[in-house]
Parts: structure tokens; C-alpha cells; sequence
């Protein structure tokens, strides 16, 4: 039985990769052709493996895609295997990245400090879930101003005039899985009743 090279395999495989993280992202080939600069014609034999990936191409398309071209390639993980993600800081507070690809929900771990405790409303595109962890966080929607404990959700379109911080006594952890509009998430508050038998 002939063994087909590894470089030989994982060429072979881009075409799917990249056919599968455009329509996950739900980017048209055209609108793909007119951020990369390569051909539509190009571009679909690419998906379709009648064209041989190279670097030239590679490079814009993970670009787009903002994945790294190991991605594409399907390059193995070699060396520790645990997961190092960068915390950063934003207005004070500390923000964890959990999603590693790009796509319609991404999560964060947020770390709010106590000292953000003044409303700022504001509005944008997209829906978000908060998931309290440890801490009292306040949250504002419109007219309404909520304290949420450890254990505690919400969830609401970001077009409603909002905030969300700490009441001021403490910082509060917080899991925040941000969608674009129209993605929902969908939480289950209490398992659902079984039908009673009927003789």
C-alpha cells in the first residue's frame, strides 16, 4: 500500500479547510476575491483542489480569515499542548480571549474592577450573555438597573441602551459570550418536566 507524504496530504486538504471557514463566516467568493485581490475563478479552485496552494495565496487568505497559516495548512501542534492565552487590559479592566477562531459567538472571562461603578450607557451591533462568577455586578438595560450575584445570567440585545460594571464593593468575574445581531444564545434555567405516565 503506497503512503501518501505528509506535505502531499495536508496541501491536499487546504481546499476544504478553506471552503469550510468561509462559509462558517459566511463570506460570499466574490467578497472574498475583492479583500484578497485573487480571482473568484482562483479562489474556487482553490476550495475545490483543482488548484495547488502556495505561500502567494496563503498568506492573504489567512489574512482575511484572521486565522494562522498553520491553520490552512493543517500544520501539527507540536511541543506543550496547554492552551496560553494573553489576558489584556481594557479601561481598567482585565479581558481574557477564550475563543480562538474567529466566528459568531466569541467568549471572554473579564475581570471588572471595583472601580469602575459609574454608568456609561451605550448601544452597538450584537447580543451578549453575561455569566457572573464571583462578585456583584451591576447591570443597566434601558430603564432598568439590575445586581446580579455569583451564578446569576442575563442576556440582551446591545442595541438597548446598556452598561455593566461593579456595585462598587469589590470586582467582579464575569464569563461574556458576545454574538453578532441575530445570534441568540439559549439558556436552560431548570430541566424540563417529564410527562407524567397515563394509565
Amino acid at each position: 500500500m503506497e503512503h501518501i507524504p505528509a506535505v502531499t496530504q495536508a496541501l491536499a486538504e487546504v481546499g476544504s479547510r478553506l471552503k469550510r471557514l468561509r462559509t462558517e463566516r459566511g463570506v460570499s467568493l466574490a467578497a472574498l476575491a475583492e479583500v484578497t485581490g485573487i480571482s473568484k475563478s482562483t479562489l474556487s479552485r482553490l476550495e475545490s483542489g483543482q488548484r495547488r496552494p502556495s505561500l502567494e495565496v496563503l498568506l492573504p487568505l489567512a489574512q482575511a480569515h484572521q486565522v494562522p497559516l498553520d491553520d490552512l495548512v493543517g500544520a501539527p501542534e507540536v511541543g506543550d499542548p496547554r492552551i496560553r492565552l494573553t489576558p489584556k487590559r481594557v479601561n481598567g479592566n482585565i479581558v481574557l480571549p477564550l475563543t480562538r477562531q474567529p466566528g459568531p459567538l466569541q467568549t471572554f472571562k473579564m475581570i471588572i474592577s471595583a472601580t469602575r461603578n459609574t454608568p456609561e450607557l451605550c448601544t452597538h451591533e450584537g447580543y451578549e450573555w453575561l455569566y457572573v462568577l464571583s462578585g456583584r455586578l451591576r447591570l443597566i438595560l434601558a430603564d432598568r438597573d439590575l445586581v446580579l450575584s455569583p451564578g446569576e445570567a442575563a442576556e440582551f440585545d446591545t442595541w438597548l441602551p446598556h452598561w455593566f460594571g461593579s456595585t462598587g464593593d469589590g470586582p467582579v468575574e464575569i464569563l461574556s459570550l458576545f454574538g453578532r445581531q441575530g445570534t441568540h444564545m439559549h439558556v436552560r434555567a431548570k430541566p424540563r418536566r417529564r410527562a407524567l405516565p397515563t394509565d
